[in-house]
């Protein structure tokens, strides 16, 4: 008896997920951000992230990397930046490689300028800021740049100069986060990274469009009308619609509150990115949303809506 209601279990727990999957017509799987966090020490750190005291011989250079770090990096080109939402850090400018930007507390922002020298250039190489380019979600007027005390140029945004770990090593690290107090992963605003608390996409009661769902960080989720849902889903934001449109990324099915779960799952656009659906219609945020709770996007061109829970457009002709 145990054996066929065990076996019967298992079956329809197959069905179930069956008919997820293949409700848009795309599979359902999400790789999260990684959010690996190793600040190099558990001991006090000073401003550079030099665990309190001398480092041993061998062991490191005091700067939270390992002693064959020492030698300088090559300079690696920035890029076009991109923005990665970290689970626990909300929104993250990364390079080209999806390798995590850092500013220094001890900088300045206005005017810009870089307080890391010398060794710590070594475990924090300074971005420069040569082939340095906006992606999608990126306003281009924050990019800048800052002439250092040995004349290369290095990147800034929002007026603070930029750095990248040397312990990180893949897409996604943050490894750099805290380290010291005084290392914080950026924003793409410039500010620090950090996570609202809120879930990867939750429901927020706005005042004239009632129910609409936000992202973790607070950003109302708009709808395209020239989308497609059914019988598979399909972005028609392309070329230098996401500039303006970025797409929401993957996010797990249980880290979602108050939205429908029939029909959320991501898929793969035709430029190759991950996008994340509510009710099997693609989720984008909009690049003239400067804060929380904004709802700039709504209406625009008769085309862009706000979403539902149930992923209607909100105040759509039709919906």
């Amino acid at each position: 008896m145990n054996t066929f209601w065990r076996t019967a279990s298992l079956v329809a727990a197959a069905a179930s997920v069956l008919v997820l999957t293949t409700a848009c017509g795309q599979d359902s799987a999400t790789t999260p951000a990684s959010a690996a966090r190793d600040i190099g020490t558990t001991a006090a750190a000073d401003d550079h992230g030099i665990p309190g005291g001398a480092a041993a011989p061998g062991t490191g250079n005091g700067y939270g990397a390992d002693q064959g770090t020492a030698s300088p990096a090559p300079v690696t080109p920035a890029g076009e930046l991109t923005v990665a939402d970290n689970p626990e850090l909300g929104d993250v400018l990364t390079d080209g490689s999806g390798l995590t930007l850092y500013r220094f507390d001890k900088d300045t922002a206005d005017p810009p300028t870089s307080h890391c020298d010398g060794d710590c250039a070594t475990t924090w190489p300074p971005v420069p800021a040569a082939d340095a380019t906006a992606g999608a979600g990126i306003d281009k007027a924050r990019l800048g740049e800052v002439r250092r005390a040995d004349g290369t140029r290095q990147l800034t945004v929002g007026g603070w100069p930029a750095y990248r770990y040397a312990k990180d090593v893949n897409a996604g690290d943050v490894n750099g986060q805290g380290v010291g107090g005084t290392w914080f992963a950026l924003a793409p605003s410039g500010r620090k990274a950090e996570s609202s608390g809120l879930p990867g996409l939750s429901v927020r009661k706005d005042a004239e469009l009632g129910d609409i769902v936000v992202d973790r960080n607070g950003r109302t989720v708009y709808r395209f009308l020239k989308d497609q849902a059914w019988p598979e889903s399909v972005s028609r934001c392309t070329g230098t619609c996401p500039e303006k449109w970025p797409a929401v990324g993957p996010v797990a099915a249980g880290d979602t509150e108050g939205v429908k779960k029939k029909g959320l799952m991501p898929f793969t656009r035709s430029d190759g990115v991950r996008q994340m659906t509510v009710n099997c219609w693609p989720v984008y945020t909009f690049s003239g949303d400067k804060a929380p709770g904004d709802t700039n996007g709504q209406g625009v061109g008769g085309t862009w809506y706000a979403v539902s829970p149930d992923g209607k457009a909100v105040g759509a002709p039709g919906e």
